[in-house]
């Protein structure tokens, strides 16, 4: 879910009014152009300028948050990626040095840099030319709460440790799944749908059931899951991002979900994360002249 929460927490900030870039340095499954473009993503394409600079591709919603992926380089979006270390790690370094973000916002107060799972080479080579401009401000770990996930998570705090990279916080992704009631499909015992007939009942005798949210946790914890993890290793627990259905469709489609869905937990979840953001890293206001 490194993805969705990348691609929504850019939607956010760029629905707060922030010029926000998403880098996609996952090279072999880029996914960031979809969740900011939905299916035009297919026939976007990056331009390079007199200079000879990229130009990222623009939302079409809002104006300020721009997108670069090797998905707008590629002729067949299906087509995979097949390249060793000094290759990507090439495309990587041209993505953060030749790539012009000013458009119409005169630069980014936020670049989202969407990376792949693990500490391999496009984690190194994003940090280490990251470090040497001075611009990396820090991380967000994106984990399920089963102890499978957070195995992968522990070694990605251990690499931003030994890498110097600040961790900004911890997002237990999909720890809750929420929905209405009215969302729910039921079986009887006899396996036949009973959807239709339930609802009704409901509609007659308690029609607020129906708009009640409905939780469940999805994956098991173990250990204390995501929270007791974070506060081992004493760092920033953000919090749940629940599972919603209507979060996944958004992003499917390129949509901003807190302008969809503004008073879904989801919602509510990812503005206290862009909070936590704009709390931790302030942008400096430029007067105008």
């Amino acid at each position: 879910g490194k993805s969705t929460v990348a691609a929504q927490l850019c939607h956010t900030l760029a629905s707060d009014g922030y010029a926000v870039g998403l880098l996609d340095v996952d090279l072999c499954g880029p996914s960031a152009p979809r969740m900011v473009l939905g299916d035009a993503y297919v026939t976007a394409n990056v331009t390079k300028s007199a200079a000879g600079a990229w130009t990222p591709v623009y939302s079409t919603t809002h104006p300020n948050l721009a997108c670069m992926s090797i998905s707008f380089l590629l002729q067949d979006p299906n087509a995979a990626v097949v390249w060793r270390g000094p290759r990507k790690n090439g495309l990587i370094q041209q993505f953060l040095t030749e790539v012009d973000w000013t458009g119409d916002t005169d630069g980014l107060d936020y670049l989202i840099v969407d990376t792949p799972p693990g500490t391999s080479d496009e984690h190194i080579s994003t940090v280490q030319y990251l470090q040497k401009a001075g611009t990396i401000a820090g991380a967000v770990l994106v984990t399920t709460p089963e102890e499978i996930s957070m195995a992968d998570v522990r070694k990605e705090l251990n690499f931003c440790q030994k890498t110097k990279v600040p961790i900004l916080g911890v997002v237990e992704n999909m720890g809750k799944y929420t929905t209405t009631l009215s969302n729910l499909t039921f079986e009887g015992p006899d396996g036949k749908d009973c959807t239709a007939e339930l609802l009704a009942k409901l509609q007659a005798s308690c029609p607020e059931a129906l708009e009640a949210m409905v939780m469940a946790d999805i994956f098991p914890t173990t250990g204390g899951g995501p929270k007791a993890m974070a506060e081992h290793y004493d760092v920033p627990y953000w919090g749940v991002l629940p599972l919603d259905p209507n979060l996944l469709a958004s992003c499917e489609k390129g949509k901003v979900f807190v302008e969809e869905f503004p008073n879904s937990p989801a919602a509510k979840s990812l503005k206290h994360f862009c909070e936590q953001i704009t709390t931790k890293l302030k942008v400096d206001e430029v007067e105008q002249q």
